[in-house]
């Protein structure tokens, strides 16, 4: 299977969660369904029913989210030696034909969000090894669009 890369913060956050889930989550559901079984009938017991799809819910997550930790390598960007080219973990800055600038932090496809595309994605695989100075091309929905490097940091 394919390694998958991952910043440390963002790794950090899917341990959390997954002992989230193992932890407090899984065992307060358990005990709701437990609960509810007490009240009787099974068949017709909505609580119960309700309480096994959560607990459903809960364990195909915390497999999935297993099966991801298991799955990544972790770059911790502020450990990387410093260099002048963009990779895994950099933010960069870029500049487009009208002028306006935009920055973002290259990362793993869980980690995206406001300022952050992945390292997969079209833009992030086109400012792989990038330098200040140098341009991409990307496709976007809109047409294509040349993007030049402004600036390239670890953080």
């Amino acid at each position: 299977m394919e390694k998958k890369y991952i910043t440390r913060a963002g790794f950090e956050r899917l341990r959390a969660e997954f002992h989230q889930l193992l932890t407090v989550a899984r065992p307060r559901t358990a005990q709701e369904a437990a609960t509810a079984a007490a009240h009787g009938d099974r068949s017709e017991n909505y609580e119960y029913k309700l309480a096994k799809k959560k607990l459903r819910e809960i364990d195909a997550r915390l497999h999935r989210l297993q099966k991801q930790i298991e799955q990544f390598e972790v770059v911790d960007p502020a450990a990387r030696p410093k260099t002048d080219r963009a990779f895994f973990g950099a933010t960069v800055t870029v500049e487009d034909e009208d002028g306006a600038q935009a920055t973002y932090q290259i990362v793993g496809s869980e980690e995206l969000g406001p300022g952050r595309i992945s390292y997969e994605a079209p833009l992030g695989r086109a400012l792989l090894g990038k330098r200040q100075g140098e341009s991409v091309r990307v496709r976007r929905p809109a047409g294509e669009v040349e993007l030049i490097v402004v600036r390239v940091e670890w953080k």
